[in-house]
């Protein structure tokens, strides 16, 4: 027997072992099924994804606090998979500097494979154990950081090298999979494990699997900025005017927050260099743009704090 007909009955065998790869016996006749069918059975399977996610919820809220105490230290939070799960990290990361206004290097999605791999397969790049070591080297990984290794399965070799290269240095790790006792799952000081079940089409992770990754990416993500005061109540005040439909946004949240006319918010804003919430301060308390400036520095970037200090 050759080794690589030795390596695939291996990995036939660990695949047979994952929830992900399980048929589903509610989509056994898929290919019958007349369109609105079809998507009425993938709809109904969509579902029991955020009751999955949500017995997750303490491991979630757990990987935030850690998050947080990494930016508390200049650390970073940075995603790190393959195909779909290195996607969907990519993605989460990008939208965070104009959502909250935080450099790009606060929130960082590797993928295996490099960019090249977020529009085209790259065959074998998850396949590498040194190949996610090699990558977090390259960002200069520290202590100092969380990495949150992103795999359905919780086997690939890219994934468990970067951990283990992340836990070698001392830094947070946390595993995102779909299966809870998997090997991602064991390494990681933090496993976040929804348990979606049998995909509709089989082994197709991008579907139930995929939604509860973004589920939790969103969580993760979202939880942390909230809590290093990057919004205001519910509205993005740290949102980054990059582009006239931000802008636009930029005018509404002032105005949201205040109760104030357009025009006011508009000359707040300009006043501001478009700082939302420092136009949101200089209205709400009659600051100048200095003091209103000083006030924030002196809340940490806490608009509520530099509100209620200025009460």
């Amino acid at each position: 027997m050759t080794a690589v007909v030795s390596d695939r009955r291996a990995l036939l065998s660990e695949l047979e072992q994952l929830v992900s790869e399980e048929r589903n016996p509610r989509t056994m006749g898929i290919d019958l099924m007349a369109t609105p069918e079809i998507v009425k059975t993938i709809n109904a399977e969509d579902r029991l994804v955020p009751e999955a996610v949500g017995k997750t919820l303490p491991q979630v809220a757990l990987a935030v606090d850690k998050i947080v105490e990494a930016f508390g230290k200049g650390g970073r939070l940075i995603y790190i998979g393959a195909g779909t799960s290195g996607r969907l990290g990519v993605l989460d990361a990008s939208e965070c500097p104009p959502t909250f206004g935080v450099p790009p290097t606060m929130v960082v999605g590797v993928i295996a494979g490099g960019l090249g791999a977020l529009v085209s397969a790259v065959e074998g790049a998850e396949d590498s154990t040194t190949g996610g070591a090699a990558d977090l080297r390259a960002i200069d990984l520290t202590n100092r950081d969380v990495v949150v290794g992103i795999a359905v399965s919780g086997r690939t070799p890219y994934v468990i090298g970067a951990l283990n290269y992340a836990k070698s240095l001392g830094a947070v790790t946390v595993g995102l999979t779909c299966n809870p006792d998997s090997a991602i799952a064991g390494l990681a000081d933090i496993s976040i494990a929804p348990l979606v079940g049998a995909e509709v089409v089989t082994g197709s992770t991008r579907l139930k699997s995929g939604t509860a990754q973004k589920l939790v990416l969103n969580m993760l993500s979202t939880a942390s900025m909230i809590r290093i005061g990057k919004t205001y109540q519910n509205l993005m005040v740290d949102v980054r005017t990059s582009n006239e439909k931000l802008l636009a946004r930029a005018v509404r949240i002032a105005m949201q927050a205040t109760d104030c006319p357009e025009q006011v918010a508009e000359e707040a804003l300009e006043r501001t260099g478009n700082d939302v919430k420092l136009a949101i301060l200089t209205i709400l308390t009659g600051l100048d743009v200095a003091e209103a400036r000083t006030a924030m520095a002196g809340a940490g970037g806490f608009l509520r704090r530099a509100l209620e200090a200025g009460a």
